[in-house]
């Protein structure tokens, strides 16, 4: 048994979706979460700066002396997992292999779509990996990078998102996609409005579900897990006080947390 915590970060809001996955499979575990509210989109950011950014997250989080990192966002994992484990000798998880591994598992006619940010699309990883497994699988990548934009003023559900998923996600529907993987852990808070978009027909893909059940089964294999019935702790920290964290926090976890602002560049 393990009782420190898991660290979670993501560039702001969206890695909330991870936590309550996370919350869901590893009901008893102690959690560490830090959002970059100040620095975010980490979308429309270079490879060398986002890393820079992950890099200073994750010395924070040693901080904390967490027992394992979840990169609980897909441009990070994308960009800058490989380097980290390179750098840091603790476990690290991102978000893209779990994500490919639902997405072989629920595709019935191998037409897979996948949506992320500008950078996460230009990094090429979910159609690197969905061909290393399975060449037979056609990929359709696009960007749609305004969502995070919504999600982070809380607009999920108006005629903007609804609007701007018709004019994003038309063109995966065309290529008669079954399943499509929402590439940025903002989206899942769009899944009401996405999946209205692009029909029943087409299976959502959550990450952050298979992201949980993996690093669930390492710590289990690992006898890292916390056990008992000690009440799990949650701690939350941003890099800038906004609104938008509460909001969010209290649609994602149903539950009103108060983040710590800490200054990120000091790590």
């Amino acid at each position: 048994m393990d009782k420190r915590p898991i660290g979670i970060f993501d560039s702001g809001v969206g890695g909330l979706t991870v936590v309550k996955q996370i919350m869901k499979t590893l009901p008893n575990e102690n959690i560490i979460y830090f959002g970059d509210t100040a620095r975010l989109p980490y979308g429309t950011k270079s490879k060398k700066t986002v890393t820079k950014f992950s890099k200073q997250i994750v010395r924070f989080l040693l901080t904390k002396n967490v027992k394992a990192v979840i990169i609980a966002c897909n441009t990070a994992s994308s960009n800058s997992l490989e380097e980290l484990r390179q750098t840091f000798d603790i476990p690290i998880f991102g978000v893209i292999v779990p994500g490919v591994e639902e997405a072989i598992h629920c595709t019935k006619n191998k037409k897979v779509g996948i949506i992320g940010t500008t950078s996460t699309i230009r990094s090429k990883a979910y159609e690197t990996l969905l061909a290393q497994a399975d060449s037979s699988i056609e990929v359709y990548a696009k960007p749609c990078p305004l969502f995070v934009s919504l999600v982070e003023e809380g607009w999920t559900e108006n005629m903007v998102a609804k609007l701007t998923a018709k004019n994003y996600l038309t063109d995966l529907i065309e290529k008669e996609i079954d399943s499509l993987v929402l590439g940025c852990t903002h989206y899942p808070l769009l899944k009401r409005c996405i999946g209205e978009t692009v029909g029943n027909n087409i299976k959502l893909v959550d990450p952050a579900k298979a992201t949980a059940r993996m690093v669930k089964e390492f710590l289990a294999k690992h006898k890292l897990l916390q056990q008992g019935e000690t009440v799990a702790e949650r701690y939350f920290y941003i890099s800038d006080d906004t609104d938008t964290f509460s909001n969010m926090c209290k649609k994602a976890l149903k539950k009103e947390y108060i983040p710590e602002v800490i200054d990120i560049e000091a790590y």
